[in-house]
């Protein structure tokens, strides 16, 4: 007399030697990696739109530091090298203005790319020296 035996649990695969929990957990995973995906692009959504309303205001403080920089260039010490590197900067201040202006953080992270594809070695220098400033200014916090 053969027996057969009926799967009432339709959560359970008898086609699968573990009933299907692996198929679940795999499942389980995508789902919450989905969700994770997802939320992880709003949160740049919304990160990338504060920082784009904040380009117009950090671009008017740019301008005004290069104007007061241009007007106290002739005051400092040092003579005209001081002098010309002063104006020099304050004209790098307003061509950064300038493209803060123009570009939204999606341009500028092109351009950041590209730089980067282009000057990899600078672009290791520079990554490092702003981190060990970072790491700097947040030991001085903590003291």
């Amino acid at each position: 007399m053969e027996q057969t035996f009926s799967n009432s649990n339709p959560e359970v695969n008898m086609d699968e030697p573990d009933g299907g929990a692996s198929t679940k957990m795999k499942n389980k995973i995508a789902e919450v990696a989905g969700r994770t995906r997802d939320k992880a692009e709003e949160v740049g959504r919304t990160v990338q739109s504060k920082i784009d309303e904040n380009r117009g205001p950090a671009a008017s403080k740019l301008e005004t530091a290069a104007s007061t920089l241009h007007r106290n260039a002739e005051n400092l010490p040092g003579g005209e090298t001081v002098r010309d590197l002063a104006h020099n900067a304050a004209d790098k201040m307003q061509e950064t203005a300038e493209y803060v202006r123009r570009h939204d953080v999606k341009d500028m992270m092109q351009d950041v790319e590209i730089f980067v594809r282009r000057h990899p070695g600078e672009s290791l220098l520079t990554a490092a020296t702003v981190g060990f400033l970072v790491g700097l200014s947040l030991k001085r916090d903590d003291v």
